[in-house]
């Protein structure tokens, strides 16, 4: 049934949109006030994911985190966003640094992703070893073989449950070669 056709049907029998929605859900409405986290999760994975490396630097001390939760906010002026988890009491650094980079990851940096995910072993103090690095505008490390790297400065943190989301104005763009995209569907890497 196209739209006009559906609209109509549901302003003439007074249906209401609600009437077509249950064929379409697999999952029951219930009273619980909130969806199970797993079954999110799950959901979650289906959703393919750019990989990204998000990385500051504050007083010595370098942090580097891979995400896949993070986007551009605006062009005027520029800004993205970043989701961290808000458990992990290193990822206070981003917040003291006031600096961050996003930097987009090619296929062939999945063990750079891994490293970063705390996936492969890679003590803290070494991962920065597995790539190289250079600074733009805020200090931030932007890797130089990225896809991209967004330089930014932090102009705001939201807590939101169990993350909180960093905003930031894009200060510099440092453009790496040209390279197939690593990508995160299904719990495993792909590239595009």
């Amino acid at each position: 049934m196209d739209i006009k056709r559906l609209l109509h049907h549901i302003l003439v029998s007074n249906a209401g949109p609600t009437a077509y929605l249950t064929p379409f859900h697999e999952m029951p409405l219930t009273d619980q006030p909130f969806l199970d986290p797993v079954l999110y999760r799950n959901g979650m994975a289906r959703y393919a994911g750019h990989v990204q490396v998000v990385t500051t630097e504050f007083e010595g001390v370098s942090r580097g985190v891979t995400v896949t939760a993070a986007c551009s906010v605006s062009d005027n002026p520029p800004s993205v966003l970043v989701c961290l988890n808000g458990s992990n009491a290193n990822n206070a650094v981003f917040g003291k640094s006031g600096v961050f980079a996003l930097n987009s990851l090619a296929a062939h940096h999945q063990p750079l992703a891994m490293a970063f995910a705390g996936l492969s072993g890679v003590p803290l103090g070494e991962r920065f070893l597995l790539g190289d690095w250079v600074r733009l505008v805020t200090g931030a490390p932007v890797l130089a073989d990225a896809v991209v790297g967004f330089d930014c400065r932090l102009t705001d943190i939201k807590q939101v449950s169990t993350h909180f989301v960093m905003f930031g104005e894009v200060k510099a763009i440092h453009f790496g070669p040209e390279a197939p995209s690593l990508i995160y569907l299904d719990r495993g890497f792909h590239t595009l």
